[in-house]
């Protein structure tokens, strides 16, 4: 492989490592499992072709006297590489390790992403186009599938490794995230995307309201999402922990025929008291619960007390907690991403309303 070509081909499956790895927070169900593992095939390969680079450039690294004004750029652009590479194996492997108070995973979500913002930038300003003898010929057909053979080969060793040692890692679902407190009630991991910390909301004056394109908008009290419907759905959080839970509460579908959908209706927008939102396919949302109770115990407040959202398939951070509002539109809501970020700065959000 040529200089050149190691280069691209560093760039491209770190560029691709960053794209599986967004892609895996939005990926909960178990048909959509393939981007984990192409997240973890490309996190190999890109070992195998780091260590590539590392023995050709080896000499001139541990010689001071040859550096330039590029070397010191190169020795850290190596170093964040390789501790996002050892952050998500030791992470796969079982390692529960906080630095910072952060995790193993959060710390890998956050160096891939710097990783990934540094090679575009650099390929956009810096890098030198590749040749014809970078990407063809029969030594680089060769040394491609190499790297990709070994990837593939040591990705499916990984999990048979782990099972033979009796790793923890051997127990992690397809998600990579580890079991915690299934059908114990509260006893899961209460988290917030960032740091929503609203007051507990009064049972007695609670309210849902059910708006936007009905034909007749309702403020419903508590007992009406006491419905007893049941749910039993696997809560899988992106900080890498997943529990599974009996949940009880309201069909969504139940609470909007009660306000009767217009026939333009075709997403639903699920509000946070802090305003947090997100949006759903309508079609999609009617088989979702607003639950007010976990596995026999009534939902606490870290949990999202009064009702939470249930949403079977999706990650942790699209269960809406504090639920006080169901609202029909016409499509999709942009701004519900942004919301994930500034409802920690809100008054209601803070705590302080």
């Amino acid at each position: 492989m040529t200089p050149r070509g190691t280069d691209w081909s560093l760039a491209a499956l770190v560029l691709l490592g960053c794209a599986t790895g967004a892609l895996t927070l939005f990926a909960g169900s178990p048909s959509e499992a393939w981007v984990f593992a192409v997240h973890g095939i490309c996190g190999l390969a890109l070992a195998a072709v780091v260590g590539w680079k590392v023995r050709r450039v080896w000499p001139r690294m541990t010689r001071p006297a040859r550096w330039d004004a590029r070397t010191g750029g190169g020795l850290v652009a190596v170093a964040i590489v390789a501790l996002a590479l050892l952050s998500g194996v030791a992470w796969a492997s079982g390692a529960d390790v906080n630095f910072g108070g952060y995790g193993l995973l959060n710390w890998h979500f956050a160096l891939g992403a710097v990783l990934g913002l540094a090679v575009l930038g650099h390929a956009l300003l810096r890098a030198k186009r590749p040749r014809r003898r970078d990407l063809a010929g029969r030594r680089q057909l060769l040394a491609t599938a190499g790297v990709g053979v070994f990837a593939v080969i040591a990705w499916r060793a990984e999990r048979s490794l782990a099972r033979l040692l009796g790793a923890r890692g051997a127990d992690r679902r397809f998600t990579g995230s580890y079991e915690a407190a299934s059908f114990q009630g509260n006893a899961f991991p209460a988290t917030s995307w960032v740091a929503d910390a609203p007051r507990p909301l009064e049972e007695g004056s609670y309210r849902l309201r059910v708006d936007g394109m009905v034909a007749g908008p309702l403020d419903l009290p508590l007992a009406a999402l006491q419905a007893g419907d049941e749910l039993a759905a696997t809560l899988d959080c992106t900080g890498g922990f997943y529990s599974t839970q009996r949940w009880s509460g309201a069909e969504l579908g139940r609470l909007l025929d009660l306000a009767a959908p217009l026939p333009a209706a075709t997403h639903l927008r699920v509000v946070s008291i802090t305003g947090y939102r997100w949006s759903f396919a309508l079609e999609d949302a009617r088989s979702m619960l607003l639950a007010t109770s976990v596995s026999g115990e009534a939902l606490s407040h870290d949990h999202g007390a009064p009702a939470r959202l249930v949403a079977p398939g999706r990650r942790g951070f699209q269960w809406v907690k504090w639920v006080t509002r169901l609202e029909l539109g016409d499509g999709p809501d942009p701004g519900a991403a942004a919301s994930t970020v500034w409802s920690s700065f809100t008054p209601e959000g803070r705590g302080s309303a």
